[in-house]
Formats: C-alpha cells, sequence, structure tokens
C-alpha cells in the first residue's frame, strides 16, 4: 500500500490516484472494492483535481460520522473549499454548521419530522401516490410503458415537501430542474444559473408567505424569524432550500433505484407481495444496497485525527464513502447480495450521530408506500429496456437512474 504523508501526496512523488474515472462510472462498486481491499483511507483526487482523504471501511465511516472533531464548517479548510460557492441565503444551513447553532436550528424543524406527526400524513402522502399512479396509468402508450422516474418517483417527494412547505405545485417541477443542474451541471455557467434561480425562488416564496402565512411548516419558521427572533434571514431561506433539496432528490432516487433491484429479484419481489408486512425491512435493505448517495457530505477536523491508522492534518477535506461502507464484508456478509430477510439493518444511509437525516421517518413512509402501491397497481410491471441500457447519473456524490422505462405488456 502506498504510504502518505502529512502533507497529503505519495511518499513515491506519484500524482494522487484518481478513482472516479471512466471504469467508476460503470461500475462504482468494482472501484469501491478495490479501495476497501488496500485499505481504509486514501489520499485521492477528485474530478475537479481537488485532493481529499476517502475512508472507504464501514467501522471508520461509522465512528467518522460521530467524531466531533470532524466539522462541517468551510471555516475549518485548510485549503480554500468553497464547494458550490452558494451564497449566505443558501449555505447557511444545517449541512454547514456545527453544534451550537446546529441544534438550535434543528430543533426549530424537528417537531414536523417527528414519527407521530409523519404518521398523521400517511393518509395524505398516500393519496399523493394514488393520484401520481392513476396518472401514470392514465398516461401509458399504446405498449403499457410509461417513464416511472418522470411521472412518480420524481413528482412525490417535491409534492410532499411542497405540501408541507406551502410550495405551489406549479412551481415545484421548475425548482427540481434547478436543483438537477446544480447537482449535475453541464458547465459553470449552468451551476451559476441554477443557484441564481433557486436563490430567487427561495426569497420570493419566503416574502409570499410573510405577506400571506398558511398552515405550513415555512409560515411556522418565518414566525419563529420574524416573532421570536430564533432565526436569520439567511437561516431561515437556508432552512426552506435544505428541506426541499434533501426532502425531494434523495427520495426520488432511492425510490427508482429500488424499482430497479426489486425487479432484478422476483423471488424476493413475490415474497413482498404475499407479504407486505416485510416491506418495511425491505426499504431497509434498499437504502443500504441502493442507496444513491455515494459520500456525505465534506468535513474538515479541527485538529489532526487517525482513521484506519491513517493519520488526517488538521483542515484537510475528508469524504466518508457511504456506498463502500455499505458493501464491507467486514460489517455485512456477503455485502453484494441484496436481501430483504438481511439480519443487519444498521446501515449509514440516514446518517449518523448530530447529523442524522431529520426527514428520516418521512423518507421511509414515501419510499414504502410508494412501492408497495406501485406493485399493487400494477402486478405484471416490468423494465422496458434491459438494465445494461439503462442511463445513470454517477459522480462521487450519488449514483442514480436519469430514466426508468417500465412497461405493464405480456
Amino acid at each position: 500500500m502506498t504510504r502518505y504523508t502529512h502533507d497529503g501526496p505519495p511518499t513515491d512523488g506519484a500524482p494522487l490516484p484518481r478513482p472516479f474515472d471512466e471504469a467508476f462510472a460503470r461500475d462504482p462498486h468494482a472501484v469501491y472494492r478495490r479501495l476497501r481491499e488496500k485499505g481504509s483511507v486514501h489520499r485521492v483526487s477528485l474530478p475537479d483535481g481537488s485532493p481529499v482523504w476517502l475512508v472507504t471501511h464501514e467501522a471508520d465511516v461509522r465512528e467518522a460520522l460521530a467524531d466531533p472533531r470532524l466539522s462541517v464548517n468551510k471555516r475549518h479548510s485548510s485549503t480554500g473549499y468553497t464547494g458550490f460557492s452558494l451564497p449566505s441565503a443558501l449555505d447557511r444551513n444545517l449541512l454547514n454548521i456545527d453544534p451550537d447553532d446546529h441544534r438550535r436550528l434543528r430543533r426549530l424543524v424537528s417537531h414536523g419530522f417527528t414519527p407521530r406527526r409523519v404518521e398523521q400524513l400517511r393518509d395524505g402522502v398516500q393519496d399523493i401516490v394514488d393520484d401520481l399512479l392513476t396518472g401514470l396509468a392514465d398516461g401509458m402508450d399504446a405498449e403499457g410503458g410509461m417513464d416511472v422516474i418522470a411521472g412518480f418517483a420524481k413528482p412525490l417527494p417535491l409534492r410532499v415537501i411542497g405540501s408541507l412547505l406551502g410550495v405551489p405545485d406549479a412551481d415545484q417541477d421548475r425548482f427540481s430542474g434547478w436543483v438537477t443542474a446544480m447537482l449535475a451541471p453541464r458547465g459553470r455557467e449552468e451551476l451559476v444559473e441554477a443557484i441564481g434561480r433557486i436563490h430567487r425562488f427561495l426569497i420570493d416564496l419566503v416574502a409570499d408567505r410573510r405577506t400571506a402565512p398558511g398552515d405550513d411548516m415555512l409560515s411556522d419558521l418565518i414566525a419563529a424569524r420574524d416573532e421570536e427572533d430564533r432565526l436569520s434571514e439567511d437561516e431561515l431561506v437556508s432552512l426552506a432550500f435544505l428541506i426541499l433539496l434533501a426532502g425531494s432528490e434523495n427520495v426520488q432516487h432511492v425510490i427508482a433505484n429500488g424499482l430497479l433491484t426489486l425487479l432484478a429479484h422476483p423471488r424476493q419481489l413475490a415474497e413482498l407481495r404475499e407479504l407486505p408486512e416485510l416491506f418495511p425491512a425491505a426499504v431497509e435493505e434498499l437504502l443500504r444496497h441502493a442507496q444513491p448517495i455515494q459520500t456525505t457530505i465534506r468535513r474538515f477536523p479541527t485538529e489532526p485525527v487517525e482513521f484506519g491508522g491513517v493519520p488526517i492534518p488538521a483542515g484537510d477535506t475528508v469524504l466518508l464513502c457511504l456506498a463502500s461502507a455499505h458493501r464491507d464484508p467486514a460489517r455485512y456478509p456477503d455485502p453484494d447480495r441484496f436481501d430483504i430477510h438481511r439480519a443487519d439493518t444498521g446501515h449509514l444511509a440516514l446518517g449518523q450521530g448530530m447529523h442524522y437525516c431529520l426527514g428520516a421517518p418521512l423518507a421511509r413512509l414515501q419510499i414504502t408506500l410508494a412501492l408497495r402501491t406501485l406493485f399493487d397497481r400494477f402486478p405484471g410491471v416490468r423494465t422496458a429496456r434491459p438494465a445494461d441500457e439503462l442511463p445513470w447519473t454517477t459522480t462521487f456524490r450519488f449514483h442514480a437512474l436519469r430514466e426508468l422505462p417500465l412497461t405493464t405488456a405480456p
């Protein structure tokens, strides 16, 4: 194994490895497997040339997620990291804030995502699922074909989160398009334009809700900002941004990836249809096996740390690889196998520690109702194209289907 020094580059003077290449795009799990076999922590280069420490073993990823010495605040970066270079009104959110402010902001929104509160949303989520599936059925082509991402997986979480925040239905698709352009831009110009449109949209949305408050979470947050002064204006807009972004993008991709995974395992799918009470366990296995998020948001050590026997200097950029952790044989026997009866359901797909996903109960509810209802509604559904012909978006951040054409034709 190549040894690394405290200042980063390999001691033999070779350039940093670039694992996120064409081979990675074809099969990211094969790349992670090779990295894990060489060691847990690797000094590698991102596609833009930025050096990062990539942590791949499950035990080290789990430990690092809960380590208070790893900060998400960019001010601790020693390399001038700026990420998307978001304006303050989008950047002042829970993903970029450490303990004190993080706890304050989290308390303001956590009541909207408790298991009890989410259970009260069940009927409303089911109504949205049913409505979208009716539209999907009505829009089938002559061969019984349908684009399940465009017609179902994508609009479902947008409508659910949009209703929580009071986002008009007509604006939800526009917002989703800007988010897609921000996360996978075709160039710098498209990235800047997408961020600008998201920024303007959310500022206008807050202004509208301030003028005409409703029975929604955004109106509650505005009241906390204006009446009790517990939020700055930037924190308010940034919280709305994070809830919309995380609440829509991740759920969409888990549903799509999950559908493909279940269709590729017909025996287990048949068992789920016969015993629908197994769906919650199946969703946990999908979150481990088919989770689209590849790495967590970057972290910066506030002091020198060590993981997997490798020292990491303060201020360097650290990426914790969830996708690799979830296929680590040291934690999961036969980790590449999808198994709805897997005993160990302790995955990291929804985080760990302080940054555990606030919307986890709502995400689980949407994924469960989406998959269960779709297979009830279309019992003979199957993929309309071979799996190896389906288009994917694969970056070091996420691995997600762009299209999933299904058919109900015999």
